[in-house]
């Protein structure tokens, strides 16, 4: 199961069938799911899944329905409140750390929303076409591909905090890729463009195309690996201050951390927690699910330090990665030229 959309897809098909698309796959990640499932919020950082499809449907009806269609009829105008997540424009919301309170709405209520929603978005699509309506669709719709990712994530760690370990589905697996390169991509010092100059969709915070100032660099073109992060672990990593950032250090000590999140030894053997339960640890595996503490702790160890995000940008067209988000030493900042 594929729940990722390329971008460049919305581009190359129509709007309404690429809608249709992205809809349909947010409801299929859903499927292999029990009522109880779509409820808890066991972290702050966590969202329910039915507060994932519910709000993925405001930003339709709020950002789009309201605002082009004149005659538009909210399906319940206390969803605006239920499932606004960050828009302070648009009025007052929930707080995050209540989302799993939400136990009305129903699941199956939540579906109807979806439904009504879809039904009037079909219609508009049909019926009319401008460059404002394309903008705010294709932002909706890559929206709602963020909150797929999302859902799985927090749909993880949700289920990762029941002791039966129970599983999503046994036909998914996105955590056993293996690396396809060895070697170094090597940047020479100099001047570098960074920024999308693409002509597809992409959010302001990729834009302001500059350039930056990059020393000679080289970067790892495969990934690290469950096998080289075991030896991390063996090493003493975990209960080695010298590899940590302060904070980081302060992290291992307040969780009492011994490993990544997920992993769990059973026996002398290491096993990790998937969205098909719990499954002895390949070596040969592409790590993930580490922290920014544990990957860059990791880095100093081997010797080394993780990249900034100017020089994996620099270096990515020698690089065939793309399975894996990855983590940098810069912050998220904006680019210059960036406009509020």
């Amino acid at each position: 199961m594929d729940i990722y959309t390329e971008q460049d897809v919305i581009a190359s098909t129509s709007l309404s069938t690429t809608y249709s698309q992205v809809r349909k796959k947010t409801v299929e990640i859903c499927a292999p799911l029990s009522s109880e499932d779509y409820v808890p919020q066991p972290a702050l950082f966590t969202s329910p899944l039915k507060w994932h499809l519910a709000h993925t449907t405001w930003f339709f009806e709020e950002m789009i329905l309201k605002k082009l269609r004149a005659d538009y009829e909210a399906y319940d105008e206390s969803f605006g409140f239920l499932f606004n997540s960050y828009f302070n424009s648009i009025g007052e919301r929930t707080s995050r750390h209540q989302r799993g309170f939400i136990t009305r709405p129903s699941v199956n209520e939540v579906y109807q929303f979806r439904a009504y929603v879809d039904d009037q978005m079909t219609a508009l699509l049909e019926e009319s076409e401008s460059d404002k309506l394309n903008q705010l669709v294709t932002l909706g719709l890559n929206h709602e591909q963020q909150h797929q990712e999302l859902m799985l994530a927090d749909l993880k760690y949700s289920l990762g905090q029941n002791p039966l370990y129970p599983v999503y589905s046994e036909n998914v697996n996105y955590i056993n890729q293996r690396n396809t390169e060895e070697g170094w991509a090597s940047l020479s010092e100099g001047v570098y463009e960074i920024g999308n100059n693409s002509k597809g969709f992409a959010y302001d915070n990729e834009l302001g195309r500059h350039k930056v100032y990059i020393h000679d660099v080289e970067i790892s073109k495969s990934l690290v690996t469950n096998g080289e992060y075991l030896e991390f672990i063996a090493a003493g990593g975990f209960n080695d201050f010298r590899y940590w950032l302060e904070e980081g250090w302060t992290w291992v000590n307040e969780e009492k951390a011994t490993a990544p999140l997920y992993w769990k030894k059973v026996g002398s053997n290491w096993h990790h927690f998937t969205l098909n339960g719990l499954q002895p640890i390949n070596n040969q595996s592409i790590i993930s699910h580490v922290n920014f503490y544990e990957a860059s702790a990791f880095a100093a160890w081997k010797g080394m330090r993780l990249p900034t995000e100017f020089e994996w940008e620099a270096a990515s067209s020698q690089l065939k990665w793309g399975q894996r988000w990855e983590w940098t030493n810069s912050a998220y900042l904006p680019y210059p030229k960036f406009k509020i």
